[in-house]
This record gives C-alpha cells, sequence and structure tokens, in this order.
C-alpha cells in the first residue's frame, strides 16, 4: 500500500492552506492515502502562529474542496483542521476517503497544557475503515505522551495510525540530521516505541520549518523507522508500507 505524508510549510493565510492541500492531492501519485499536519487547515494556533479565525460556513467550504480534490485524485485524505463542537474551537483531523466523502473525526482529546484556552478538549476516539484498510489518528500531545491512544487505535483494528503534529524549532535546540538522533529530544524515539509496542505501522506528520526537532516519517510494525522526511524541507514523502507486517500481536496480548 502506498502512503503519502504532505510535509508542508506553515500556510500563509486559511484559504492558502486549502490551496496547499488541494494541490498536494493532486500530486498523489498513486497513493491510497495522504495525510496533513496538526490543524493544517486553516493553521495550527500557537508557538507564535496566529491564523484569523474561521467560522463554521468556511470550514464546510474548505472541507468540501478537500473532498473534491480527494475524489479527482482517487486519493483518501487525513486532514488537521479545526471545527466548533457547541461552540467551542476544537483541533480535529477531518477523514476524507477517495471518493471525497467525509467519514467523520477524530478530535484532539489530550491537549498540550500550552493549548489551554485556545482549543476545548474533546471526548471520544474511533477507527476509520478506508479501502479495506483500518487505520487511527493520534493529535500530535496525545500521540507522543499518551500512547494509549494509539493502543486504543490497534485494540480496535487499526494497522497504521497517523500521527499529525506540529514541532518547531526553539533557540538553541538540537537540530537534527538523522531520524531519533541520540542528542535529540524523545518524541521521534516515542515514535518508534507506538509501532513496536503495538506491532503496527505508525505515521508522523509535521509542518516543514527550519531547524524543526522531528520530521515526518513511517515507522515499521518492527520499531524501525522505514523512510523520512529531510529536516526542514517541504514535500511529499511518499512509502510502500506491508499491510501484512501489523499483526497487531502486542496490542492484542495487552491484559487490560
Amino acid at each position: 500500500m502506498r502512503i503519502a505524508l504532505a510535509n508542508l510549510r506553515y500556510p500563509e493565510s486559511p484559504d492558502d492552506a486549502v490551496a496547499r492541500v488541494t494541490g498536494a492531492l493532486a500530486r498523489a501519485d498513486g497513493a491510497r492515502i495522504m495525510c496533513f499536519p496538526e490543524c493544517y487547515v486553516p493553521g495550527y494556533r500557537g508557538l507564535g502562529h496566529a491564523p484569523p479565525g474561521v467560522d463554521e460556513a468556511w470550514l464546510e467550504r474548505a472541507w468540501s474542496q478537500i473532498g473534491d480534490a480527494a475524489r479527482a485524485a482517487k486519493c483518501a485524505a487525513v486532514v488537521g483542521t479545526e471545527r466548533f463542537i457547541a461552540g467551542k474551537l476544537v483541533a480535529t483531523v477531518l477523514v476524507v476517503d477517495a471518493n471525497g466523502e467525509r467519514l467523520g473525526f477524530q478530535d484532539k482529546v489530550q491537549i498540550d497544557p500550552d493549548e489551554e484556552g485556545t482549543y476545548e478538549p474533546a471526548e471520544g476516539r474511533r477507527v476509520f475503515e478506508l479501502d479495506g484498510v483500518t487505520i487511527g489518528v493520534a493529535i500530535c500531545h496525545e500521540g507522543w505522551r499518551y500512547p494509549e491512544t494509539v493502543r486504543f487505535a490497534a485494540r480496535r483494528g487499526a494497522e497504521l495510525v497517523f500521527h499529525p503534529h506540529l514541532s518547531e524549532a526553539e533557540p538553541g535546540s538540537f537540530r537534527p540530521a538523522t531520524f531519533a538522533h541520540p542528542s535529540n529530544t524523545f518524541h521521534e524515539k516515542a515514535a518508534l516505541c507506538r509501532a513496536a509496542e503495538n506491532t503496527i505501522w505508525f505515521a508522523t506528520n509535521n509542518y516543514a520549518s527550519a531547524g524543526s526537532p522531528t520530521t515526518s516519517a513511517v515507522a515499521a510494525p518492527d520499531g524501525t523507522v522505514v523512510a523520512w522526511q529531510p529536516y526542514g524541507e517541504a514535500g511529499l514523502l511518499f512509502v510502500e508500507i506491508d499491510l501484512t507486517r501489523a499483526t497487531r500481536l502486542l496490542a492484542k496480548r495487552c491484559r487490560s
């Protein structure tokens, strides 16, 4: 199965975000699923970023355009976005199938402490069926710090979990050139753990930014990295994965 991770630069505006998503889908090149970073539409709010506020009507138009692009490309899309629940702004991921149909949302349940006051923590987890493949989604902080979010999906049949996130360089931070470098933070090691501890594929998807401490990458069910995007370099990372390796053995053996 061919998947793609869209390692894109932070959008210049909400409309630019939609244009970048639809443009990437037009270059799917046979990928069956393409993932995009956390809250990419209209852009993550935080870490120095303050995109213009968008309303529900704008989001509906954006999601419709993305659905049209997915249908034209015959490629499912896993898109970081925002939505309103009872008037509260929630960080979420929209899942659209290759026919452009919305399958639903996975909202961010475990928000980072720094996000309090910006995003509302949501409730509930689920998995999605895309062309015979079961996938899960864990968004940024919850995938790094709460392994239960990934195990939830694996225990419910997910062979592949996507992990949209935003991570940017801080002053004086280590600037990696290889994935999971010993001098880097724990984050990329955690991505390998999420794959190995569940015996599934784990695809983590960042924005492209100078000096980024993490990058977009795919970890195999044995906990090894099979591909990663050069740090800070915008582009699409295409990866062929063998779903028969995603046995979910260790997730199924968990006595909980």
